[in-house]
């Protein structure tokens, strides 16, 4: 009974000291550390609970230049240096075409542009030269207002002239074509009314119809007509310009003398020593135009 007891007490003392068991192994499990669970696989923490890693230089600049981030005076910049890269592309394309006609030319067609392109500076340097002239003498004439209108009475006349309403005379060439085969179209007229203009003529007639800027060539049965009216074999050319400068131009290799001459024509240039082109155009109003100093 008393050893009874004696167990009864220790159990009691063990429960008084905060030992709900009383077994003595308690003692040692609460002085060793918590177990830790294992986690199962799948369980771990997220990859966004992880913490970042440092970026590398290039990560760096990749992220800085995409997604790109344009103000809108950059836009502006793009847009305007876009439109100027286009246009020097066109320029450059449209330069390396013709360098690349010319070089593919041939050596008569070279040598008639060069003969057209001599020509036409002349012609530009003599109208410059007139053209000054003209400002001298009103400049130093004592009565401006009347040489003002003598040089707007000349200048009606050489307009009467270019429009066909005013007779000329003055030296340059005949150009007479037999054409006994019917070969002659009118588009080779045509050509040849090209040439004489590129070369300087101021005044053509064919057969009795003056030729000015508006006249058109048309093909009839086996003639040509001339604004309408019909003209027949031979064709007889009166031109006034530079007799150096048509000559030339018709005779060059490939030209119209040439061209006509494998249609089995007969072309005769001839240099008189003057020129008289009579025929006349009637002068037409406008219907719509006015004179902007009206």
């Amino acid at each position: 009974m008393s050893d009874q007891n004696e167990r009864n007490d220790a159990s009691g003392q063990n429960a008084a000291h905060g030992d709900p068991e009383g077994v003595p192994g308690n003692r040692l499990r609460k002085e060793l550390p918590a177990e830790v669970p294992v986690p199962a696989p799948g369980t771990g923490p997220r990859a966004e609970e992880r913490p970042a890693q440092p970026l590398t230089g290039r990560q760096r600049l990749v992220k800085g230049l995409w997604p790109p981030r344009f103000t809108r005076a950059q836009l502006i910049v793009a847009l305007l240096l876009f439109g100027l890269g286009f246009g020097l592309a066109v320029q450059v394309a449209s330069n390396s075409d013709t360098d690349s006609a010319l070089r593919g030319a041939r050596q008569e067609d070279l040598v008639r542009i060069l003969d057209e392109l001599d020509s036409r500076t002349q012609r530009l340097e003599d109208e410059k030269q007139g053209l000054e002239r003209q400002r001298q003498e009103l400049q130093s004439s004592s009565d401006q207002a009347a040489e003002a209108r003598r040089q707007t009475a000349e200048k009606a006349r050489q307009l009467g002239i270019l429009a066909g309403t005013v007779a000329a005379q003055g030296p340059g060439i005949t150009m007479t074509i037999e054409d006994t085969k019917g070969t002659v179209k009118a588009d080779m007229l045509l050509d040849a009314i090209q040439e004489l203009r590129a070369a300087g003529a101021e005044a053509i007639q064919v057969n009795g119809v003056r030729v000015v800027a508006d006249t058109y060539f048309a093909d009839s049965d086996r003639s040509v007509s001339v604004d309408g009216n019909k003209i027949n074999a031979p064709y007889r050319f009166r031109v006034i310009g530079k007799p150096q400068d048509l000559e030339p131009a018709l005779n060059i290799p490939g030209g119209v003398v040439q061209t006509l001459k494998k249609e089995q024509a007969t072309v005769t240039v001839e240099r008189p020593d003057k020129i008289v082109v009579d025929a006349l155009r009637r002068a037409e109003r406008p219907d719509y135009a006015r004179s902007s100093s009206q």
